[in-house]
């Protein structure tokens, strides 16, 4: 297995998680799947960076079931001041970044979300938000659509099912309601029309009860499926419909090991893999920094643990990406067995399918 669970975040890292770790290497160690390094051809190596993504912290209004970050209102890890200025200059000083796409926990409630998209757009990078569109009805937080409006925000939306009993099974009762109703609002406010007001849909599958698994529908029908209720039961118009699939992280992988799926599920994922995938993962180009400013290769490495290396070996954060100036200091990107979920079937990402 990938001694890189082992690793220390730094300082910051916990006893409790290296214990995590370390139960992970012990369970992947009994379970039948094929390390997923040696199912590609060559080394997954990086590309030339474009885009940042970065998990401001772990504080949202709601705790869904499948959250691989495992947010929830009692979390209260979220961006410092310090590293948020550091993003700032990392956004400022690097023309390549065309992307900032800012997550969380809902990324609206933790520290520096509007300084980032300001910081951006001054840029003149696109940035992403990966909104649940129930914090608007929160306190504090009813600005929101139109400074997405003001600013071109594209925003991108959690909408598990297009039918309120699956969304709310996922999500919590009444998520569905709000839901429509905000994305009402947004396309009140132009938001599906408007070639500069961009809104997209997240479809995630339910979570499995047995080994019947399944890959994600087929994004292209699904998404006219998406669109034909919506529009006829709600007048809703949105753009895109990005189908990704449950990794085994998080939540999702706390609830696949009270069921005793977790190794069903994982060598289902690797049954389907999909070597057309590899090219397009939403890894290749990305860096991922959480809100103590270490830098993985994707969001799911992060919420593992497992740190993006330069080619010394070296855990990065924003503080060395700065001192090095540049962005282009990992070769080869640390992957996991549970990557086969982002290359099963037509793969999965950030941008739903990739093939």
């Amino acid at each position: 297995m990938d001694e890189n669970l082992f690793n220390r975040r730094g300082a910051e890292n916990t006893e409790a998680e290296i214990t995590k770790n370390k139960k992970y290497l012990i369970i992947m160690i009994k379970i039948s799947v094929t390390p997923f390094k040696h199912k590609l051809s060559s080394s997954l190596t990086k590309q030339k960076i474009t885009i940042l993504q970065i998990n401001l912290g772990k504080r949202c209004n709601l705790t869904c079931t499948h959250c691989h970050v495992e947010a929830g209102p009692k979390r209260t890890e979220e961006l410092s001041p310090e590293i948020c200025q550091q993003l700032i200059e990392i956004i400022r000083t690097f023309p390549q970044i065309k992307i900032v796409d800012l997550t969380g926990g809902a990324p609206e409630m933790n520290y520096g979300f509007k300084l980032l998209v300001e910081a951006a757009k001054l840029t003149n990078k696109e940035v992403i938000v990966r909104s649940n569109l129930t914090i608007y009805f929160e306190d504090e937080f009813g600005d929101l659509p139109e400074y997405f409006a003001q600013n071109q925000v594209r925003v991108v939306a959690s909408l598990p099912c297009y039918l309120e009993d699956n969304v709310d099974k996922m999500r919590g009762n009444g998520v569905y309601d709000g839901s429509i109703k905000a994305l009402q609002w947004l396309n009140k406010l132009g938001y599906g029309k408007e070639p500069n007001l961009i809104l997209d849909l997240v479809y995630n599958p339910q979570l499995a009860s047995s080994e019947k698994f399944s890959l994600t529908p087929d994004q292209v029908k699904l998404e006219k499926d998406y669109k034909v209720f919506l529009e006829e039961n709600f007048d809703i118009r949105f753009n895109n419909l990005f189908t990704i699939t449950n990794l085994p992280v998080g939540r999702t992988k706390l609830h696949l090991e009270r069921k005793k799926l977790y190794a069903p599920y994982l060598q289902f994922l690797e049954s389907n893999f999909n070597p057309n995938t590899v090219e397009n993962l939403m890894c290749r180009d990305q860096l991922s920094v959480d809100y103590l400013g270490n830098v993985y290769d994707c969001d799911f490495n992060q919420m593992m643990n497992l740190p993006a290396k330069t080619r010394e070996g070296e855990n990065l954060t924003i503080a060395k990406l700065l001192a090095a100036d540049s962005l282009d200091l990992i070769d080869e990107i640390q992957t996991a067995a549970y990557c086969y979920g982002c290359t099963a079937g037509c793969g999965s990402s950030c941008g739903g399918a990739l093939v």
